[in-house]
């Protein structure tokens, strides 16, 4: 599966808040075995909310958390978007998040709460451990939280552990050496698209180090590509250090 995060706010972009969700999806993803493909930040734009979610979606295997824009004011354009980028383009009103609304609000969730309810035609709700104002999710793929990180990293956690709880192993193995990543380019040319490979330059001083990694799903595919950087730096004479760099 293909991992996406969406922050909605122009609140971040412009500084008046800081992201909260960036480092705690990584997290959640890594101790499951699950990587990111990407990550945006987005303003609270309705025409560009909506491209985003359909850029991802037509991504094969893509899952998209999104934080923001589920609220009652006018700027909260997530369920809209939504309901354009994935579904019929209808909102209608979910039976229980108006039950859920209304406990929580009595006569108060009206006339505007009670339109947190409108969503997306098919969609799932998200349990919310703080005001049981809910999230909701679509096709066990598309799951869309509040902005508050009290709210939605609860959901995040719940919806991973129920759907995505754990990948297979990945093997990864890592080497520093003491050259520039230029005298290695023969080398990662042969590296096929199914491996994982990263080439991490740095300059130590005055000199050169590169940090290599290679990793994938199959134990004796990681040895055998990894060991073609061994030999070429052990052949060379290039020193170089096996570990988790």
């Amino acid at each position: 599966m293909k991992f996406f995060g969406l922050i909605i706010g122009t609140e971040i972009l412009n500084r008046r808040r800081e992201d909260a969700h960036f480092e705690f999806l990584s997290t959640q993803l890594s101790k499951r075995g699950w990587e990111f493909w990407g990550c945006n930040i987005i303003k609270d734009d309705p025409k560009l909310i909506t491209n985003a979610m359909k850029q991802i979606a037509a991504i094969e295997d893509s899952v998209l958390f999104c934080f923001g824009g589920i609220g009652a004011t006018p700027d909260d354009y997530t369920r809209e978007c939504a309901a354009n980028a994935l579904s019929d383009g209808e909102l209608v009103i979910h039976p229980q998040a108006k039950e859920l609304i209304e406990s929580q609000f009595g006569d108060e969730a009206y006339p505007h709460r009670i339109n947190m309810a409108q969503l997306p035609k098919g969609a799932k709700l998200l349990a919310n451990p703080i005001n049981n104002v809910p999230g909701f999710q679509l096709y066990d793929r598309f799951f869309f939280t509040p902005g508050f990180p009290q709210m939605a990293h609860p959901m995040i956690e719940s919806s991973l552990n129920r759907y995505y709880n754990q990948n297979k192993e990945k093997f990864r193995k890592t080497l520093l050496a003491q050259t520039s990543e230029n005298s290695l380019i023969e080398i990662m040319k042969e590296i096929p698209p199914e491996i994982e490979f990263s080439s991490l330059p740095k300059f130590v001083g005055d000199k050169r180090t590169v940090t290599i990694s290679v990793a994938s799903y199959d134990a004796a595919k990681t040895d055998h590509f990894f060991s073609k950087f061994v030999d070429f730096l052990s052949s060379n004479g290039i020193a170089y250090e096996v570990g988790n760099f």
